[in-house]
């Protein structure tokens, strides 16, 4: 299944992406796309649910605006330098363990929705990355099982204002979690729409000049490691996120170093996974 959520921000309702292209209303069915939802068998009542309705269920105009294709989960958590190209424009070793960053979920937005360069920023920049939604509650998972707690996949663009995460004092989180720095969507891929996740390109354009094209063979900790790893730390809870770092390709990386411009216009994508674009304007 490939899971939407659609209509006005903060007030977003559930849906489906059929593979002809329909967009359906799933809001009798399911109240949302939440921690509620992925912990409690929501996918397979949604599963039986369609069988059953599917062809009266109310369709959604393709001109409805989409949401996050997640509700805001507890955590959004990210893993930096992951992908070893982008390791090496940024001139830095290969980490031995993950490095892990939170982005706030108040920078969540729709896949398709305005970007907005923060106030006093001079090093915004753009990121490509997989990201993984959990499906059940993971706390010290092998990576053996690691795969049995993953719901889904999505295409995610980890915004980032340079400045902010690397020369004010180390805290990456700041540069991070700026409103609208996390598109997310089109919508959510439930693990049987993606056979390998470890082989996917993934791609980015700025004003229509491909910056990223890589594929997720580069990443240097997989999906299963990422979830083992981050499950001995913390409890992952159903509808958390964990996006899986971004390839070579961006902005800060440049010689000499691009950043992102009021006027810009960011497309990207994720095979199988959609593909989103963002209209960049700055604060005002």
């Amino acid at each position: 299944m490939k899971l939407i959520r659609f209509g006005e921000p903060g007030r977003e309702k559930p849906g489906v992406l059929l593979e002809d292209g329909k967009r359906l209303d799933v809001s009798a069915a399911v109240n949302d796309y939440d921690e509620a939802f992925f912990g409690g068998g929501g996918l397979d009542t949604l599963r039986s649910w369609l069988g059953k309705n599917a062809a009266s269920a109310s369709v959604v105009s393709n001109d409805t605006r989409l949401g996050p294709c997640v509700a805001r989960p507890s955590k959004l958590i990210c893993i930096g330098l992951n992908y070893a190209k982008h390791a090496a424009e940024s001139n830095m070793p290969a980490p031995a363990e993950p490095i892990i960053f939170f982005k706030a979920t108040s920078s969540m937005i729709g896949p398709n929705d305005t970007v907005i360069i923060p106030k006093n920023s001079r090093k915004s920049d753009w990121e490509v990355e997989l990201a993984v939604v959990i499906g059940k509650r993971a706390l010290y998972v092998s990576e053996a099982d690691a795969m049995d707690y993953i719901a889904g996949y999505c295409l995610h663009n980890d915004y980032s204002e340079r400045e902010w995460q690397l020369e004010r004092g180390g805290q990456w989180v700041k540069g991070k979690s700026c409103d609208t720095f996390a598109p997310l969507g089109p919508f959510m891929a439930t693990c049987d729409e993606i056979k390998d996740p470890h082989n996917l390109r993934l791609w980015l354009k700025r004003n229509d000049v491909v910056r990223q094209d890589s594929n997720t063979s580069d990443l240097i900790f997989n999906v299963p490691t990422l979830v083992s790893y981050l499950s001995q730390f913390m409890s992952l809870l159903p509808g958390d996120v964990i996006s899986t770092g971004t390839p070579s390709g961006v902005g800060h990386g440049c010689k000499p170093p691009e950043y992102m411009a009021d006027g810009d216009v960011i497309e990207l994508g994720v095979e199988g996974l959609g593909t989103s674009k963002q209209n960049v304007i700055s604060y005002r």
